[in-house]
């Protein structure tokens, strides 16, 4: 089974079009990286597939399950990571992760907060109010927060904006660690740190498709030089 498919995705904005005629089929267990210049559509894509826009046009899929017919079934299916962490400041790391556990219906939302807690690396801070985090803490129980529900696929909105080489490094080892089958998607700026991360790439410029292809058949400087040449900006 796909983990993903959409079908001529477009979304308009008045006479803009930010998305226009998207489509690419992606497998389960995969991590596809989107590239694109600002104003290509990245976001807006990430933000139809979680179900936080609706299309103008087309269609689109999570696990099979259509977000226009069925897109509560869908949301418990998915988790997001940006670089908001979508976390309530003001309260501990723990009631963050037992909030959304309750939002999610999850069985016991006190164990599974205590669970992800303990894989981040945060269950000696758990009673700390989120607001007294460093950026690399705060992304660490973003990742939680997401998790908390075990979501087959995980979208990543420019998730390392702002953190130091050292969170980057705990962010890294974090989404290797809880990879296994799960399928994600992340929009990045980074052309080699995405690529490096993929099993597939997908570019957009203007809302359109420029390439989609599994990594394993591209060669890199030669994706990088269509990066250029296509989206007229150069390797971040």
């Amino acid at each position: 089974m796909n983990a993903v498919e959409a079908h001529n995705l477009t979304k308009a904005f008045g006479t803009r079009k930010a998305l226009d005629g998207v489509s690419f089929e992606l497998p389960e267990g995969t991590f596809l990286s989107i590239f694109g210049p600002n104003g290509a559509g990245k976001t807006t894509l990430l933000r139809v597939l979680s179900t936080l826009a609706r299309p103008t046009a087309g269609s689109a899929s999570i696990c099979g399950i259509d977000l226009k017919e069925d897109s509560d079934e869908a949301r418990g299916l998915i988790g997001m990571i940006s670089h908001a962490s979508m976390l309530y400041p003001d309260l501990t790391a723990e009631e963050n992760l037992v909030l959304f556990g309750k939002l999610y219906g999850v069985a016991d939302p006190q164990a599974r907060a205590s669970e992800l807690l303990e894989a981040v690396g945060l269950s000696h801070r758990r009673l700390d109010q989120v607001r007294t985090f460093s950026r690399g803490m705060t992304q660490r129980v973003s990742i939680a927060r997401a998790l908390v529900h075990d979501p087959r696929v995980v979208f990543l909105d420019e998730p390392y904006s702002g953190l130091d080489p050292h969170a980057v490094d705990i962010f890294d080892e974090l989404i290797a660690s809880v990879r296994g089958d799960r399928t994600f998607i992340m929009v990045s700026h980074d052309l080699a740190k995405g690529f490096s991360m993929c099993t597939h790439t997908l570019m957009l410029a203007r809302g359109r498709v420029v390439a989609f292809a599994p990594k394993e058949k591209l060669d890199y400087d030669e994706f990088a030089a269509l990066y250029r040449s296509t989206v007229g900006m150069g390797v971040a």
